[in-house]
């Protein structure tokens, strides 16, 4: 059986939720289709020590500020997943839980969302299913060949499988800085940054990230090619549990390798290091394999958007996906004005 509404938003994570707020204010008629089982997207699935990188009132969604975890500075996990719960519910939005998204077609006026639970044609389409589910695995020589164990971002927990373990952590972002920080002390820890790790003086937080989106948004757009300021994307935010790792002489950062072994990694050099585990937290890529059926992708796999509207399918709005579809817009507190923007457009065109 196939149902019929104007908008269907796919994915009801942060972004999912972003865009039914708005379309809920403006009047639209639209329905959340969700894979996950309960609330709270991809926070239910990180590591346990995980922080935000800015305090509550500054990681909030549209509408309703992120009430302050009591003796915490920076959330943890579990606290973003009670309150996007809270938020589902205090806005009564339309989610349908355990329902995966195979396909979107065109279907003349309509876009047709296939599921195995049946198909959907709407008049317009938020994607709004995030990288959580996409992680990115670089292409280093001899990979396939270490023996022991490897993993990524996605399947790391804490630190209590890896003790006294020889644990070698690659990737010099914030999540890399935040693993390593949690191996620190319990493993036999070597950190791999290709480059020097750049951390935000102590004093300022993730917001100083937003603002850097921002400004580098602002200066592609008017034909710059960057923008400079106290913060860039790559830097670090010193949480507390990387500031005290870092300030215990535990985080050393080592250059990146040349290449695996059977039995560990070695360096342009010759130095060789032996490995009981690698944790790759090198990224993720957008989780855009139900769009294909459209056809957008250019010659380099990504999807021409303005704004977070799809340039060659106005029907479509790309949400949630980082500076791509909007600065910061994989963050919760970057999401509020292209959900708007993108809310704004669905409207105009279903008047239309």
């Amino acid at each position: 059986m196939t149902q019929r509404t104007d908008v269907v938003v796919i994915g009801g994570g942060q972004a999912g939720l972003a865009a039914g707020y708005h379309l809920r204010r403006l009047g639209v008629e639209f329905v959340i289709l969700d894979a996950e089982a309960a609330p709270g997207g991809a926070w239910q699935h990180t590591w346990d020590s995980l922080r935000l990188f800015s305090p509550a009132a500054y990681s909030s969604l549209p509408g309703r500020l992120m009430p302050v975890q009591p003796g915490e500075v920076y959330p943890d996990a579990r606290h973003v997943v009670s309150y996007l719960a809270d938020y589902e519910k205090r806005y009564e939005l339309p989610v349908q839980r355990e329902i995966r998204v195979d396909a979107v077609h065109r279907d003349s006026a309509f876009l047709r969302i296939e599921t195995a639970c049946g198909d959907w044609r709407a008049r317009a389409v938020v994607s709004a299913t995030g990288t959580w589910t996409r992680p990115f695995l670089p292409a280093v020589p001899g990979r396939r060949v270490f023996a022991s164990r490897q993993l990524h971002t996605v399947q790391y927990r804490n630190s209590d499988d890896f003790a006294g373990q020889r644990v070698i952590v690659v990737g010099g972002g914030n999540s890399g800085a935040q693993i390593a920080a949690d191996l620190a002390g319990a493993a036999d820890l070597t950190w791999i940054t290709r480059r020097p790790p750049r951390y935000l003086p102590d004093e300022i937080d993730g917001r100083a990230l937003f603002d850097a989106a921002t400004a580098r948004r602002q200066a592609l757009d008017a034909g710059r090619t960057d923008a400079g300021g106290v913060a860039s994307l790559g830097d670090i935010v010193a949480v507390q549990p990387v500031r005290a790792a870092r300030d215990a002489g535990l985080l050393t950062a080592t250059p990146m390798f040349s290449r695996l072994t059977k039995q560990g990694v070695t360096w342009a050099d010759g130095t060789s290091a032996q490995a009981d585990a690698i944790v790759w937290c090198t990224g993720f890529r957008p989780d855009l394999a139900h769009l294909a059926p459209l056809r957008l992708r250019g010659t380099c796999g990504h999807i021409a958007t303005i704004g977070t509207r799809a340039v060659d399918e106005p029907r479509l709005h790309l949400l949630g996906y980082g500076d791509w579809t909007g600065p910061a817009a994989a963050t919760l507190i970057g999401l509020g004005r292209p959900a708007r923007e993108a809310a704004r457009e669905i409207a105009e065109l279903i008047r239309a």
